[in-house]
């Protein structure tokens, strides 16, 4: 019954998600040549509405770099004239949204149940966890760190072998909504640790010798939104005080920098700050949460999507971190780890080095915590299918990646403080 009931549901969220058609609506790519060119990006985005998927935000946008933008339907010759009059050169990497979203569910494991293979809607996610913690009970355990705005449990899995005094790394996922294929690394972290254990040497060494919280998905209520209502959505849901535009950038509400370089006042923006550090309930429960474990927990590891990244402090300022020389080596060694499976080229260096200035990164605060070890992952790809990654690409993602994990794992176990 509760099978047939979860299939109906799924029916009716497919059915559901037709209701706000992405029919059309084309992504373009641009690259700038000069300052004038940028000019008519931004004249651009101030006459109409553009979602922009890289960077996020259009005052970001400067001469050589790659942009990549959403419009719609009614919009897209409007664009394809001005950029062509205007000679800014452009390619379409998605031609009709909807049926790149439609395609995303390309998954052989077309079950009802909760599977590794495919996106897992929350309330599939959240039974999940109870399930892994159930089953594994040994090596899992589920707490609560928190509630969202709208009231949904934030569920937490402490990973590891029982142990006294032993050290974490902290990992956590979907931050932003429409980065699917961000939680499904969190999941698939968690099946590989359950199902390796005592099996493949270098996890069974890290469970035994530390312990992982896992978060599975930060942005809870915005995650929802994209499976029922809008696909393309980006922030918490919260409400905006004097503000009909809803939702705060969770990864803009930190207190590094907060509010500076990369970020938004304005609460209709997609890089909207908030109304002050950890004004959202989500980036609270999960910054709280690291204070309190801050003597433990050694490295933090964050989860978004897309353009094949591994990025370290910081973002909020071009001042290099520290440690720079150490962090940018471990960027190196676990960037060719990821590559040596399917040959997934990332990128990787401090945040607003190597791609743009961001304040209010949760990275960016955990290592101002004092957590010497702390990255931002940006998942496959580099734009092809941009935030839409067809499940068919969850599995080789997840593999490489998790190497690069182990590698970060396996180098911090060496090098505890």
């Amino acid at each position: 019954m509760w099978a047939l009931l979860v299939l109906i549901g799924a029916a009716a969220v497919s059915a559901h998600l037709q209701d706000l058609t992405f029919d059309g609506q084309k992504v373009f790519r641009v690259i700038p040549q000069n300052d004038e060119q940028v000019e008519i990006i931004n004249s651009l985005a101030s006459n109409m509405q553009v979602d922009f998927w890289q960077p996020d935000s259009v005052t970001l946008v400067r001469p050589k770099m790659q942009v990549d933008f959403r419009v719609e339907a009614d919009k897209t010759f409007e664009v394809e004239d001005l950029l062509k009059e205007s000679g800014v050169e452009y390619r379409v990497l998605i031609d009709n949204l909807q049926a790149a979203l439609d395609a995303q569910f390309d998954s052989r494991a077309r079950t009802a149940r909760h599977s590794y293979e495919k996106y897992n809607n929350w309330e599939m996610i959240a039974a999940w966890t109870a399930d892994v913690a159930a089953q594994n009970p040994h090596l899992v355990s589920r707490s609560v760190i928190g509630e969202t705005y709208e009231g949904r449990p934030m569920y937490l899995l402490k990973m590891g072998k029982s142990g006294p005094n032993k050290k974490a790394i902290f990992m956590d996922c979907g931050f932003h909504a429409r980065e699917w294929i961000s939680p499904a690394f969190c999941q698939w972290f968690v099946k590989e640790a359950v199902e390796t254990y005592g099996k493949d040497t270098v996890m069974t060494t890290l469970l035994n010798s530390l312990d992982f919280y896992v978060l599975p998905v930060v942005n809870i209520d915005g995650y929802v939104y994209t499976w029922t209502n809008n696909r393309m959505w980006r922030k918490t849901r919260s409400k905006n005080a004097g503000s009909s535009c809803i939702g705060t950038d969770p990864n803009r509400n930190f207190n590094a920098g907060w509010c500076t370089l990369g970020a938004s006042k304005s609460p209709c923006d997609s890089t909207y700050c908030g109304s002050a550090p950890e004004s959202e309930k989500e980036t609270k429960a999960l910054a709280d949460f690291i204070r309190e474990y801050l003597s433990t927990i050694k490295a933090y590891l964050t989860i978004h999507s897309y353009s094949q990244l591994l990025l370290f402090p910081y973002s909020y300022t071009y001042k290099l971190p520290l440690n720079y020389e150490e962090l940018n080596s471990i960027a190196r060694g676990a960037s060719e780890q990821l590559a040596s499976l399917y040959n997934t080229k990332y990128t990787y260096g401090p945040g607003a080095k190597t791609i743009y200035p961001a304040a209010g990164g949760s990275d960016d605060w955990a290592y101002d915590q004092g957590i010497k070890y702390s990255f931002t992952f940006e998942l496959r790809d580099t734009g092809r299918y941009g935030f839409i990654l067809p499940e068919s690409q969850i599995k080789p993602t997840c593999e490489e990646t998790l190497l690069a994990v182990k590698y970060i794992a396996s180098y911090v176990l060496e090098h505890l403080y």
